[in-house]
């Protein structure tokens, strides 16, 4: 039975958790790390990691599309961001990177008014597929009719409507929403939608043809949409009712649509738990911004930091931590969980016994609020493995 909490007079709230929350707990059974398949399947495309880069601006240009394929996994490309609005998106993003923290909303603002062009939206996807990478591309939802067949036609493989919040139901008298369900029925190539939190979203987007769904409402570490908006549920919750929604759409029709953990994962832990929840793949922004090979050396933004209105994201910096290879398959050259990330999904698989991505899924999960603190006063004293 659901527990939930009087807050006053009649209304009540659910009890929602968090990666911090919880704890994996070993199984009686344990499966040798080369043993485990940490392989997944999106539309007619197997991967061999279950990473995908998330389509911010400071993360994914088309040389990091390319090698995030190499190494297994796919990236996103942001079509309403600075790829497709200058020639030379990288002399815009140094400015960004070199901008002092007073004004840097302003700025970003101002760069984000150039429009984008539909002709560097070809190109771009054309760079991607000429480099041998999976082209998949995002744009907000008003956009998507329009800049989805051009990408298309370039060559696209996957088109993401992505939003703060995407419904099929959309109430507006001042335009026309779009029509997801019809968007998808035609499109030529696989549509993923995001994001969302709950389950009856969820499972109505699932049955208006998603061939995947992005989870998660403003846990990643560059977006303000929590305080800003008040909108949020902690990513295990909200994980486990999306996953819900795919099991019970599966059970119905037997059609498998995999759930993507977007945002609030930083390290191995985080990723293995989101599993446990009931992801299949997971979707990392900061973490690939921090690489060697990003667009925007050592910095991150969120798509929405440029509003003209309501900005719901800032700059970070992030540091560089190493290549790419590094961050997702290792070796580690930091002790904080926060590299060699699919060396630790391994791991962490193979001590809950778990063979496959769906394996995982029947792994347990105990609420276990003390278990990065537990122990750990000399870490947190020195300033160093957990303690960082």
């Amino acid at each position: 039975m659901e527990s939930t909490i009087l807050l006053g007079g009649n209304k009540r709230a659910r009890r929602a958790y968090g990666f911090d929350e919880v704890a994996l707990v070993p199984a009686t059974l344990s499966v040798d790390p080369c043993d485990v398949d940490t392989s997944w399947k999106l539309g007619p495309h197997t991967f061999k990691i279950p990473i995908i880069a998330a389509a911010l601006d400071a993360a994914v240009d088309p040389k990091v599309a390319a090698e995030m394929t190499r190494l297994g996994g796919f990236a996103v490309l942001n079509l309403d961001g600075l790829q497709t609005r200058y020639d030379d998106p990288d002399t815009i993003m140094q400015q960004i990177c070199d901008a002092p923290s007073e004004g840097i909303i302003e700025l970003v603002q101002k760069l984000y008014t150039a429009p984008v062009r539909e002709e560097l939206i070809a190109k771009r996807v054309r760079e991607i597929k000429a480099l041998g990478g999976v082209a998949a591309v995002s744009s907000v939802q008003v956009n998507a009719p329009k800049f989805a067949p051009v990408a298309a036609e370039a060559g696209a493989d996957f088109f993401v409507i992505q939003s703060t919040i995407t419904s099929l139901r959309h109430f507006s008298t001042h335009y026309t929403p779009v029509d997801i369900a019809k968007f998808v029925k035609d499109s030529p190539i696989p549509v993923i939608l995001g994001n969302t939190v709950g389950y009856e979203a969820s499972l109505e987007l699932i049955e208006a043809g998603a061939a995947g769904l992005l989870v998660g409402v403003g846990p990643g570490a560059i977006c303000t949409s929590r305080r800003v908006l008040g909108l949020g549920v902690p990513q295990i919750t909200a994980i486990a009712d999306c996953a819900a929604a795919r099991d019970a759409h599966y059970a119905a029709t037997r059609r498998y649509v995999p759930i993507i953990a977007d945002g609030g994962m930083r390290t191995g832990g985080d990723i293995s738990k989101a599993i446990a929840a009931g992801a299949d793949a997971l979707m990392l922004g900061s973490s690939i911004a921090a690489s060697r090979e990003a667009p925007a050396p050592g910095y991150s933004w969120g798509m929405a930091t440029s509003s003209a209105d309501l900005p719901r994201g800032t700059r970070i910096k992030t540091d560089i931590w190493g290549s790419l290879q590094d961050i997702l398959l290792g070796p580690a050259h930091k002790d904080d969980g926060t590299m060699n990330l699919v060396g630790a999904l391994r791991l962490s698989m193979s001590c809950c016994g778990a063979r496959t991505i769906t394996e995982m899924h029947d792994a347990e999960l105990i609420v276990a609020p003390t278990l990065a603190t537990e122990g750990k006063h000399l870490q947190r004293a020195q300033g160093v493995g957990q303690g960082r």
